[in-house]
């Protein structure tokens, strides 16, 4: 395929095939399901593992240009996480004007300095100490893209409002899936939750059942950038069989 030229992935439209009235409204159609040999299977397990253990959360990016269709994908990639009712409680901004990303800072800035002086505990701020950060934010405008995440706390898109349900846990796992998409396309990621984030409900003029839920800056890398030296919890730590 010519790199020139943009991979249109439709991944929303299944051809589905009517069954059982018993089953309801709901179109089923028969799972697509390729059995694998274990060996494959193992080998694919460790590929994805030994590429997501290498992601790291950066602060410090590069402003060299990013494709946006790059930054569509990896949003079309979150889109295909599973969620509650199949409610699809989620949707995402792409910041790329310099200006807004500007008004966005200052915000972001304002809220992070009241929470330095103020609102944090002293055992918050001693464990957020060892990271070195404050609230000045630059990568909110050095980067070339800012993924803003909203939750959907009610589904308005029908004449009447309708609940949405396990909105968090559906747009947690979500996003889950655009962080390894992004490192799964060569870019790095920071996920930033300045509190409270009604702001960018106002800046990108949001609808009222929406909220912030993450502003996540996305690019490569700055030359100097660097990251702490940290350690993930042993696998016995996380892991149990019973």
């Amino acid at each position: 395929m010519d790199s020139n030229r943009r991979m249109e992935v439709d991944y929303v439209k299944f051809p589905l095939v009517k069954t059982n009235e018993k089953r309801g409204a709901m179109l089923f159609q028969k799972l697509e399901f390729e059995k694998m040999t274990e060996n494959k299977m193992l080998e694919k397990s460790v590929h994805l593992l030994e590429a997501l253990i290498t992601r790291r959360t950066v602060r410090d990016f590069s402003d060299h240009p990013v494709p946006i269709e790059i930054i569509e994908n990896c949003i079309k990639t979150a889109g295909s996480a599973p969620s509650g009712a199949n409610k699809q409680p989620w949707s995402f901004v792409i910041v790329q004007d310099p200006q807004v990303k500007k008004e966005i800072r200052i915000a972001a800035e304002a809220e992070e300095k009241e929470f330095y002086g103020h609102r944090a505990t002293k055992e918050w701020l001693e464990d957020l100490n060892q990271f070195g950060t404050d609230w000045h934010k630059l990568f909110l405008e050095t980067a070339p893209y800012l993924i803003v995440m909203f939750k959907q706390v009610m589904d308005t898109s029908k004449d009447e409002p309708r609940k949405n349900y396990y909105v968090n846990e559906s747009v947690g796992i979500a996003a889950g899936f655009l962080l390894a998409a992004i490192h799964n396309a060569g870019l790095v990621s920071l996920t930033h939750t300045p509190s409270p984030m009604k702001f960018l409900q106002e800046i990108l003029k949001r609808p009222n059942n929406e909220r912030a839920f993450l502003l996540i800056p996305v690019g490569y890398p700055a030359e100097d950038a660097e990251v702490p030296v940290i350690s993930k919890k042993s696998f016995s730590e996380i892991y149990n069989v019973i």
